[in-house]
């Protein structure tokens, strides 16, 4: 990886620390899948489980597709969509031989309707299908989902990884081609009864962003929730729309200084959860001032702007630690009683994530926090911290602190509340932006009845115009009859 160190170096506390200038394209050791970067690590594994339903996504095959068996290694997003930002009802395969396997798989069957997708940074196209996937030590006998088999990409299947495709859990309103696409989950819910609620482990916490080795592991819980992933209580905040799965944030706080913003801001123009984003993603004036407070409260001075914009990383001498310079950050969401909220909040050593393969004396760090054009979104950064549950039943997502994101039994999240939501507004999604369905279908109608007036206009053109007066004058003997002469 292409790197030069600023010349000269910083002191924090004792300490020294370098910066490293990236040089090579951002995108090869950043990675995401909702509007957000790509990095080269693998994705979280992890496992599938149902009431004894287990499938680790890394190190074995998740999926076994069709009667020609094609196993695939998947990523699993929450929060993606199949055409703009992500895949959200398929899963998606460029890697696994799908397209070579439709011949041999008697029960794939091509829809015949292409599929594109691209991505702040990647993209690819392909068909969409269907076809019989088994979840080794899931349910018996096979489900009929819908795949996009992927024909084409660039920028999407980066060195190092070891997964082949997403696998999208959001709802099918994100579906592409059309919301008429059943999304995975929808049917995996359909097909075998279980019920309506998966949940997520993400144990990625302290793996280096760029390793190509497998990271701790993790678990994708389908049809309920695992009480051995997660310690303590779980606080259940709704899901104000079932597109994404979108939630509301009431404030935020680094360290235990708020940052004292209009709470609209923070949703502007939606705040989401979504595990296929890797970074914790936060509208431009929220991420300045989560910034500019860090500087201020951080026990580093004269601190390089570049590792905030993802531009520079981070080093220190081998086998310093620099989280304890950094403050926790704190994201306070509505609780589902709406007058209380509650507090889930990450230590630096989820945001000050570790890069590897830069300089054998140094380790080095880049930042876990980046701005958005498109919303706040609470990402890989956040979710690693935590066992996540998306309770579609009930519509609420819920947090716990996970049992994985610990070290020497010391945790890197904690959750607390309920405290009470005083000081803010009773809605702070109010005046943000339409979601981009809606702003769809109110634009097809507008399309409609322009359509419509036009084609009025044209038979007014097209019919002449008759005025019938005493018998069969028209409009052209009267206008004879009666000119000035």
């Amino acid at each position: 990886m292409g790197m030069e160190r600023k010349s000269g170096e910083a002191e924090a506390a004792g300490t020294k620390f370098f910066f490293q200038r990236i040089n090579t394209p951002r995108s090869h050791i950043t990675e995401g899948v909702c509007d957000a970067e790509r990095r080269t690590a693998p994705a979280p594994g992890g496992t599938v489980r149902q009431r004894g339903w287990q499938q680790d996504f890394t190190t074995r095959p998740p999926a076994v597709l069709g009667t020609a068996a094609a196993q695939c290694g998947v990523r699993a997003s929450v929060g993606a969509q199949m055409a703009g930002e992500g895949d959200t009802s398929e899963m998606a395969s460029g890697r696994c031989p799908l397209r070579e396997q439709a011949g041999s798989s008697n029960t794939y069957q091509s829809s015949g309707r292409g599929v594109a997708v691209k991505y702040t940074q990647g993209e690819w196209e392909g068909e969409l299908g269907t076809d019989r996937i088994t979840i080794p030590q899931g349910p018996s006998g096979s489900i009929t989902i819908n795949i996009a088999a992927i024909l084409t990409s660039e920028g999407f299947f980066l060195p190092g990884i070891n997964w082949q495709g997403i696998l999208g859990l959001a709802y099918p309103l994100l579906a592409r081609p059309d919301p008429s696409v059943e999304p995975f989950f929808n049917s995996v819910v359909r097909q075998t009864g279980i019920p309506d609620v998966f949940s997520l482990q993400m144990c990625g916490a302290g793996v280096s962003a760029s390793t190509t080795a497998d990271p701790a592991g993790g678990s994708l819980i389908m049809g309920g929730v695992e009480p051995t992933l997660y310690r303590g209580s779980v606080w259940y905040t709704p899901i104000l729309e079932e597109w994404y799965y979108q939630v509301e944030v009431l404030k935020l706080e680094v360290g235990a200084q708020n940052l004292n913003l209009d709470c609209k801001e923070y949703n502007s123009d939606k705040a989401i959860v979504d595990s296929g984003t890797t970074l914790l993603r936060l509208p431009g004036n929220v991420f300045s001032a989560v910034v500019d407070t860090i500087m201020q409260t951080s026990l580093i001075e004269d601190f390089s702007a570049g590792f905030f914009d993802g531009t520079k990383l981070a080093c220190w001498m081998r086998g310093e630690s620099p989280w304890r310079l950094f403050p926790k950050i704190s994201i306070y969401l509505r609780a589902t009683n709406t007058s209380l909220s509650f507090r889930i909040t990450i230590l630096p050593q989820l945001y000050v994530q570790p890069v590897t393969n830069i300089d054998s004396t140094l380790d080095c760090f880049r930042f876990g926090i980046s701005p958005s054009a498109n919303g706040l979104v609470i990402g890989a950064t956040v979710m690693e911290g935590f066992y996540v549950i998306f309770d579609r039943a009930q519509k609420r997502v819920g947090f716990a602190v996970s049992t994985c994101a610990e070290n020497g039994g010391v945790p890197f999240a904690e959750i607390a509340g309920p405290f009470l939501a005083e000081g803010v507004a009773s809605d702070c999604t109010s005046g943000v932006f339409l979601r981009e369905p809606v702003m769809w279908v109110i634009a097809y109608a507008l399309m409609g009845i322009c359509g419509l007036v036009l084609i009025v206009l044209l038979i007014m053109l097209i019919l002449p115009c008759r005025r019938h007066r005493d018998g069969e004058i028209t409009d052209e003997s009267s206008l004879v009859r009666h000119r000035i002469k």
